[in-house]
């Protein structure tokens, strides 16, 4: 067993990323062993080296969140904790879907950053404090606008591709059945979602699982423990 965390880093911005590399590289049991600048990059870094931790941005070339999803399902023992200026909602809840460990915003302090890579070396979970209370913040406003839906698994598939943008035509070609099977499947699931159309049913779905990726989540502020777990 490797005595040092190996760390990945992707991202676009050269100067940047030298500098969390050299942060981290100050700690005796943190090892830089590749960096990389965009999501192809941080896939092929993942899958070649297998670092312990990759680090991602969220807004660098690529398709990130694709990324994140493949480490995290294929490459089971890479765990990802994305590094990123972005502060949107969506951005935080795509990534923690897609599968990653953390969400961390740049310009955190150094020790803060250390401590998010050793938590989600250990299979733990962290994302920024201040922005982890946003989010809890935000989505008990939405509370009465989310229930519990039980999909079938043709369903979740149907629903997933329309997510995408397919025709209902475009979605029975993908799933070989036919489009007035898909039909079907639209109209159980839009009554499930209590959803008066395509739209609606998507953004209902979307935000069932935004709270499904987030109450997944143990943060942790400092070395206090806070249960992010959503009870509503």
């Amino acid at each position: 067993m490797s005595p040092f965390i190996r760390i990945g880093i992707a991202d676009d911005h050269p100067m940047l990323r030298e500098g969390v590399a050299n942060t981290l590289k100050k700690r005796a049991d943190l090892q830089v062993v590749e960096q990389g600048a965009n999501a192809d990059e941080a896939m092929d870094i993942a899958q070649r080296v297998r670092p312990d931790v990759m680090l991602m941005d969220v807004n660098m070339p690529g398709d990130v969140f694709a990324a994140v999803r493949f480490i995290s399902t294929e490459l089971s023992d890479v765990k990802v904790l994305m590094l990123t200026v972005s502060e949107s909602e969506n951005d935080a809840f795509m990534a923690l879907e897609a599968g990653a460990r953390g969400y961390v915003l740049k310009g955190v302090s150094g020790p803060e950053l250390v401590q998010a890579i050793r938590s989600v070396a250990k299979g733990e979970s962290y994302i920024t404090p201040d922005f982890a209370n946003k989010l809890l913040s935000n989505f008990k406003k939405h509370e009465t606008q989310i229930h519990t839906f039980d999909l079938t698994l043709r369903e979740e598939q149907v629903i997933y591709e329309v997510s995408k943008g397919l025709t209902n035509r475009e979605v029975a070609s993908k799933l070989l059945i036919s489009e007035k099977t898909v039909k079907h499947y639209m109209t159980c699931v839009m009554q499930k979602l209590h959803a008066r159309n395509r739209v609606e049913a998507v953004t209902a779905l979307r935000h069932y699982r935004e709270r499904e990726a987030l109450g997944r989540f143990h943060i942790t502020a400092g070395k206090t423990p806070i249960d992010a777990r959503c009870r509503f």
